[in-house]
């Protein structure tokens, strides 16, 4: 895998695409996690922990996983790339310039990322990376999920 230093703003920009790289890894989104996350958040809304009353009432028939539960995997789904970021000493979220819950991720439904880099800015105390992340359930088209992400790559600190 091609490393590339987190100061190369050129050869970083180089990156940049309006193609995504491939799917990561898979991971099942089941009904026990969306319970233990409808637990730590507080948001036990029906939609998400009740599924005999989704199997009634919901447009999705089954219940489906909270948007920020998805969003919260996209650590551990890793989306594929062919390069590596090095020589930094932290990476640091900075925050978001979209995000959308595009369609709904099926409890028991596997999900996968992949992501484009959209933009690279020197800063003084870094670089600023803009990357596009899209979550799909396995096997559909339209991703669950869209976001946006800032991170600010820092070098080690002496």
């Amino acid at each position: 895998m091609e490393q590339i230093r987190f100061d190369d703003i050129e050869m970083l920009r180089s990156k940049i695409s309006d193609s995504f790289g491939p799917f990561g890894s898979q991971i099942e989104v089941t009904q026990e996690m969306i319970n233990k996350f409808a637990d730590l958040t507080g948001d036990h809304q029906w939609i998400h922990v009740d599924v005999e009353r989704a199997k009634r009432e919901s447009p999705f028939r089954q219940t489906i996983a909270h948007g920020f539960l998805t969003l919260s995997l996209l650590p551990v789904l890793r989306a594929g790339s062919e390069y590596e970021i090095t020589g930094y000493g932290n990476a640091t979220n900075y925050g978001a310039d979209k995000l959308r819950f595009v369609s709904p991720v099926p409890a028991g439904s596997k999900v996968h990322a992949r992501s484009r880099l959209v933009a690279v800015e020197a800063k003084p105390r870094g670089t600023q990376i803009t990357q596009e992340v899209n979550v799909h359930v396995v096997g559909n088209d339209r991703p669950a999920l869209i976001y946006v992400t800032l991170v600010l790559y820092l070098p080690t600190v002496k």
